[in-house]
């Protein structure tokens, strides 16, 4: 829904219009122009012409999509989907949505975002990695890949206090990792806090081009999952993360080879005593 704003060329005052919105969404679908306009000291007159420069038709336009968000249940993605492929061929339907998430997350996936994340990770004592709900396979993959090249990783607790346990231990010389899907979380908005204190680099991982807090991450990287009430692919994000871990690799890459040579060197001196999982 607000994939494109960072790309529109809004005025001053339809900047401040779209990022209230964005970060007020619950409130805004039940407020009028009128009480935008006095909460942001801005004319009425610049509201209502927001609509059309943000890609709406009216404000009705907009509420009635941003209603439409708040009503996604996983059943409601899950039908949007199957009413996609209709009577098409699901292999084929399926592969040219993949196919656009993933040329979408290479528009803004640029080497030089790539290589600072790269830099972070390599350079970073611990990393830690907070990957809520669907994003812990993600996680998973990457502390196995990234464990073999003698990266200290570790993950976070999804929820709750819990999460602190790991946090307290997080210093300047250690990033933070943060799956940020769809919206932004209490746990996300602590790290990000605490990342002012403590001093360690952020990693961001988004789904949306305008993510609440942002700014407070040292890099952003964005993934393309669709729209809010669509099925959520996990291919950009994956497509991601493999980017990550080769350029860790290459990063160190005489090292990085030695080691995965000693992990072949054991599996055959032991592989045929122990069982693959």
């Amino acid at each position: 829904m607000y994939k494109d704003w960072s790309r529109r060329a809004f005025s001053p005052n339809q900047r401040i219009i779209a990022d209230f919105i964005q970060k007020n969404e619950q409130r805004v679908v039940y407020m009028t122009e009128q009480e935008v306009a006095d909460e942001l000291s801005v004319s009425i007159a610049s509201v209502s012409r927001f609509w059309k420069a943000a890609g709406f038709k009216h404000v009705k336009d907009f509420k009635s999509r941003l209603r439409f968000r708040f009503e996604s249940t996983p059943s409601v993605k899950m039908r949007d989907a199957m009413q996609r492929t209709g009577d098409n061929s699901l292999p084929q339907t399926l592969l040219d949505i993949c196919a656009h998430h993933l040329e979408e997350t290479q528009r803004y996936l640029t080497d030089e975002v790539l290589q600072r994340a790269v830099n972070a990770l390599t350079a970073a004592r611990h990393i830690y990695i907070y990957s809520p709900g669907p994003c812990a396979g993600l996680a998973e993959l990457m502390c196995y890949r990234l464990a073999r090249f003698g990266l200290s990783l570790k993950r976070m607790a999804p929820s709750g206090h819990e999460l602190l346990e790991t946090l307290m231990h997080a210093g300047k010389r250690d990033t933070v990792l943060i799956f940020g899907f769809v919206q932004l979380l209490p746990e996300t908005e602590v790290i990000l806090d605490y990342a002012r204190e403590a001093g360690f680099q952020v990693i961001l991982i988004t789904d949306r081009l305008v993510y609440p807090r942002s700014q407070d991450a040292d890099i952003v990287l964005y993934a393309g999952r669709g729209e809010v009430w669509e099925f959520h692919s996990m291919v950009g994000p994956t497509y991601i993360i493999e980017n990550l871990i080769l350029g860790v690799g290459l990063a160190n890459r005489d090292s990085s080879l030695r080691k995965l040579d000693k992990l072949q060197h054991l599996r055959a001196q032991y592989g045929s005593k122990l069982p693959r999982n």
